[in-house]
């Protein structure tokens, strides 16, 4: 979005905007606008677009604000998102303001700071609505409309005794529909779908999008209520990873590169893995280096080369981005590579067979060499059987090993697929050389 002027805002205008609508205003000022517009707004109206707000951008703006504007919008932000935001301050700016928060605010805030921003806790509210077994509907709804203003979302209650422990959900519509004297342990569902403190984030998307709850709980070992997860803090977690796994695909492995960073900024972030890749394609450099003499008689060879080349990565790309997009999904594990090398083999079998029998006929035709129209259709048909095997396990490698495969597979099964692809083709030209002369 382009940078606007603070000057075309009116502050009733603005505070009609939904947060969401507000967060993109202030992220497109310039940083003196989006410090002043936040004063502008006060407590609650800034606590609420600051939440929608990438973290790191947030605690950028919050730490140009005193002490006191500080807390002031802190305490009115959801415990969750305020925990994001202090998390990207300096620890002693993060401790400084804590130390001015009311303690049971504080306290929540430590408890929730304390847990890996990337764990099912670290993404949890500890905003939950809880009722003991023994309340009636009525009282339970009467409860709910006095609590709902309080709170960040509303979407399930849930049943706890008095020691905290799970005993199970209520939806807000079966609760509706109960008889307003019935025990909301008769109308609770006991079978509760909850996730560990330590679950990993993308593992607690997975679940969201299996079971489409709106909410899911966090329990301790002890089945005890911590919070709850909602489907808007998953749905970030998601766009986080894909943006995470789609720039370490594209090679940049050291953070986000926006398109208007600076310039120094994306080659701090770029250059470091492409001066990797010069080391992984000297091995394709060397592999021709040992055919110099025949490509030095028969020049014509070499033209080829690069379109081997070419193809044998798009093969592997093809079947390394399945694969990725099944690992990410939870579709396919180690034990169904045996099954995925043999579904390659035959896509790479009966693709390279059509590509084998087209650059066989155009290389014949273009030089008037039968011989050579049946090496290129030979060497990229092998090509792309050896590429569709390696872009389709070579993953599962990667994250045996203990290594990024979003990041790691591209580049080694390209690098694979071109040694397979050149070497095959010049092996066979070497070796049908006296009919190519």
């Amino acid at each position: 979005m382009a940078e606007r002027s603070l000057d075309k805002f009116k502050l009733q205008e603005l505070l009609r905007r939904h947060p969401a609508d507000l967060a993109e205003i202030i992220s497109a000022l310039n940083e003196e606008e989006a410090v002043e517009l936040v004063r502008r707004l006060y407590e609650r109206q800034a606590a609420a677009p600051l939440g929608e707000m990438d973290p790191e951008e947030a605690a950028r703006l919050l730490s140009r604000l005193n002490r006191e504007e500080a807390v002031r919008i802190l305490s009115h932000m959801d415990p969750d998102d305020a925990a994001d935001l202090l998390a990207e301050l300096p620890p002693e700016t993060m401790q400084e303001i804590l130390s001015r928060l009311e303690p049971d605010h504080a306290k929540t805030l430590r408890m929730l700071l304390s847990y890996p921003p990337d764990t099912a806790a670290g993404l949890m509210s500890p905003e939950v609505l809880a009722l003991p077994p023994d309340m009636r509907a009525r009282e339970a709804i009467s409860f709910i409309r006095r609590k709902a203003e309080e709170m960040e979302t509303v979407y399930y209650a849930y049943v706890v005794d008095g020691e905290n422990h799970l005993l199970g959900v209520l939806s807000l519509r079966d609760l509706v529909l109960a008889t307003l004297d019935t025990p909301v342990a008769t109308i609770m569902n006991p079978n509760v779908v909850t996730l560990p403190p330590d679950m990993d984030a993308e593992e607690v998307a997975r679940l969201f999008d299996k079971y489409n709850f709106l909410a899911l709980p966090v329990v301790d070992e002890d089945r005890k209520l911590l919070g709850i997860v909602t489907v808007d803090d998953v749905m970030d977690v998601i766009r986080e990873e894909a943006t995470e796994d789609l720039l370490r695909v594209g090679g940049i492995p050291a953070g986000e590169d926006l398109p208007l960073d600076p310039p120094i900024s994306s080659v701090k972030k770029r250059l470091p893995w492409l001066m990797a890749l010069v080391v992984l394609d000297m091995s394709v450099a060397s592999l021709v280096r040992g055919f110099e003499h025949l490509i030095a008689q028969m020049a014509f060879v070499a033209s080829l080369m690069p379109l081997i080349a070419d193809m044998s990565g798009n093969a592997a790309a093809q079947a390394l981005t399945v694969t990725i997009r099944g690992m990410a999904l939870g579709m396919v594990e180690w034990r169904d590579v045996p099954r995925i090398m043999w579904k390659e083999l035959r896509v790479g079998l009966l693709a390279g067979l059509g590509l084998g029998i087209q650059i066989g006929l155009i290389s014949a035709f273009l030089w008037k060499k039968p011989v050579f129209g049946l090496i290129a259709g030979l060497g990229l048909a092998g090509t792309t059987v050896g590429a569709c095997l390696v872009g389709g396990t070579i993953p599962f490698v990667f994250r045996r090993l203990r290594l990024d495969p979003a990041m790691m597979s591209g580049p080694v099964a390209t690098t694979i697929g071109d040694l397979i692809g050149i070497g095959l083709f010049l092996g066979l030209a070497t070796l049908f050389r006296s009919h190519l002369l």
